[in-house]
Order: structure tokens, then C-alpha cells, then sequence
């Protein structure tokens, strides 16, 4: 019996640079009772790899070749040697077109919006990936109510289903928390590190005894916020940023655009940050007892971040609730997961 999982093409599934994806399937693998018949399939330089039953696909890039089609053409010559029970592709609707021809036993994942993903935009490409799938995963309710828009209620079956992305619960002390704000994510404006940085530049000229952390990199977009209180770590490996989440006392999340889900604000809500998230898309489900704001502003984060730091019974309480009610962990969701496989494979 052999499950396969197929990631985005350029997917590093590397502890060196992992994503949100890499991170998800890296940590429920381990938990999965079929962890023995699982191969994950990816392509990436990196050396070090986040499991041993991973398998780089590689092949040389011609200019005037897709990459992505040459991509599925390897992994399809892998399933020539030993064809796949179950085949769960991420994130990458355009797949299933070539993999539907030789095995019909799909399951596709969808981590972003489906509006906004080739061969997903329009209702009837959603329709022809519903009926050559087994099963559609999402990884919010806000994904899956995306991917129905102006489609019959007839599609809205079991066969669609909502699995969040998941985390560990982290072991901690409130009294270790450290008067952090932290940032982790992409240093870009789509992620609203633009706004955040003018925010937190006015908070700590007016509070010197806090401190900020940010971890991320962009190396399309260059903004540069400085403050004798302010500290660039960069990219950083998980483990590293995990760290920083138990030790911080406040995390921000500020997207412009909806998140589909939003690792960040789970692995916040893990480690009991008092959260400020913009309150749409998924947000709210990876956590919901989030401090929210409505309307993204520079002025809205300042003013968050404020009554968080005046307020330390409230910014306490916070904490306590987030962390108390956070249920998303590895082994509930790994336990999700194996109960669709008990009934596709």
C-alpha cells in the first residue's frame, strides 16, 4: 500500500526553508499511522530534508519547457515503478489534469484561495476538479465558502471537507513572557509589514521599556524600519522562530489581503501571545479569541498594541483565553486526516 504526496513545484521541503505546507505535512506525517507508506515528492537544492520518506525530483530546466508539467512528468515516471493506493497533491489544481489520465484516486489540498489559483478561477474549472477528485480539502471554512462561490449547492457534499493547519501546543510559563512585540512572516505590503513598522516605531519612541522582534525576509520589496528597540533576525528556521513565540508577550498579524488561514496566528495562539490579527478570511478560525481589528490602518495597530501594553490584566487574561482554547494540535489533525485515508484507500 503506498500513499503519495505531491508538493507545489519549488516547495522546499527542507528545515533550512520550510513553509507553511512543508511545516503542516512534516509534523502529521510523523503522527500518521500510514507514516510507513507515506512518500512525499517535491523538488527543491536543498540538502537536509525535513523526512527521510521524501523523494527530490529532479530534472533539467529548458527555457522554453514548463517547469510544473516537467515536474508531474517525473513524478508520474516514479508511479510507473509502483503505482499510488492514494494520491494527495498541494495546492496545485493544474496537477491533476495530467495525474487524473493514469491514476483517478486523488485528494487535493487547497492552502490559498481557490479564486485566485490556475484552473480554479472560473466555476466551471471548479466543477472538472470536483468530479476528477476523490476528495477536496481546505484548509479553512473561508477557503472552502471561496471555492463555492456561484456553484449549485449540489457540490457542497462530503466530499468537501475543512482540515485546518496545525501546530504543536507549546509548553509554557506566562511569568517567562517578555515585553516583545513580535512580527513573523514575509517583510512585504501584502502582508502589511509596511503598516506594522510605522506602528511600532511610534509605540516604542512612547514605551522604551518594550521591545520589537522581527523575523521574515522579502527579497523583492526593501522596507527598512530602525529603532534602538527594534531587532531584524531575518529568515529564521522554525525551531528558532518558535522560540521567539514563547518568549514574546504580544504577536501582530496584519495582512491587506485575506488570509486563507494564517500559520502565523497559529503558531502565536500555541505559544499564549496576546494576538492582534485583522479580523477576515481565516484568521479568525486559526484564532478565535484573537484581539481583532476591522479596518487596517497604521493607526488601528498602534492603537491595539497600546491598550495591550497599558492594560496588563487585560493583556493577561488574553493571553490565558488564546492559549486555553487553542485545540488545533498535530495529533488531532494527523487523526482527521487518517480517518479520510480509512475510507479512500
Amino acid at each position: 500500500m503506498k500513499i503519495s504526496i505531491l508538493l507545489p513545484y519549488k516547495e522546499n521541503f527542507t528545515p533550512d526553508y520550510a513553509g507553511a505546507v512543508s511545516l503542516f505535512l512534516s509534523d502529521t506525517i510523523k503522527l500518521s499511522k500510514y507514516k510507513k507508506n507515506i512518500k512525499v515528492y517535491g523538488n527543491t537544492s536543498f540538502k537536509k530534508k525535513l523526512l527521510s520518506n521524501y523523494t527530490n525530483l529532479n530534472f533539467t530546466k529548458f527555457f522554453f519547457r514548463s517547469s510544473s508539467k516537467t515536474y508531474v512528468k517525473k513524478f508520474l515516471d516514479e508511479e510507473k515503478i509502483k503505482k499510488s493506493n492514494l494520491i494527495e497533491i498541494h495546492n496545485r489544481p493544474e496537477y491533476i489534469n495530467y495525474i487524473y489520465k493514469k491514476n483517478k484516486n486523488i485528494v487535493l489540498y487547497f492552502h490559498n484561495n481557490p479564486l485566485e489559483m490556475r484552473l480554479t478561477k472560473t466555476v466551471s474549472e471548479r466543477i472538472n476538479i470536483y468530479k476528477k477528485t476523490k476528495k477536496i480539502i481546505f484548509n479553512s471554512n473561508w477557503t472552502l465558502n471561496q471555492f463555492m462561490k456561484g456553484m449549485n449547492k449540489k457540490y457542497n457534499t462530503n466530499k468537501l471537507e475543512v482540515i485546518n493547519q496545525s501546530t504543536s501546543k507549546k509548553i509554557i510559563n506566562f511569568k517567562n513572557k517578555k515585553k516583545i512585540i513580535l512580527f513573523v512572516g514575509r517583510l512585504n505590503i501584502s502582508k502589511g509589514y509596511d503598516l506594522f513598522g510605522e506602528a511600532i516605531i511610534r509605540v516604542l519612541n512612547n514605551y522604551p521599556d518594550w521591545k520589537a522582534v522581527v523575523i521574515g525576509d522579502e527579497p523583492r520589496e526593501k522596507h527598512i524600519f530602525k529603532h534602538k528597540n527594534l531587532k531584524n533576525l531575518g529568515f529564521q528556521k522554525n525551531n528558532t522562530v518558535t522560540k521567539w513565540f514563547i518568549k514574546s508577550d504580544i504577536s501582530v498579524v496584519c495582512p491587506r489581503k485575506s488570509e486563507p488561514f494564517g500559520r502565523t496566528a497559529l503558531e502565536a495562539s500555541s505559544a499564549g501571545c496576546a494576538l492582534i490579527i485583522i479580523d477576515k478570511g481565516g484568521l479568525r478560525e486559526a484564532s478565535p479569541k484573537a484581539m481583532k481589528i476591522k479596518t487596517l490602518t497604521v493607526k488601528n495597530i498602534e492603537k491595539s498594541i497600546k491598550i495591550l501594553i497599558k492594560n496588563v490584566s487585560f493583556k493577561k487574561s488574553l493571553q490565558k483565553r488564546i492559549y486555553k482554547h487553542f485545540y488545533l494540535t498535530n495529533n488531532y489533525i494527523s487523526k482527521k486526516i487518517d480517518r479520510y485515508r480509512d475510507k479512500l484507500i
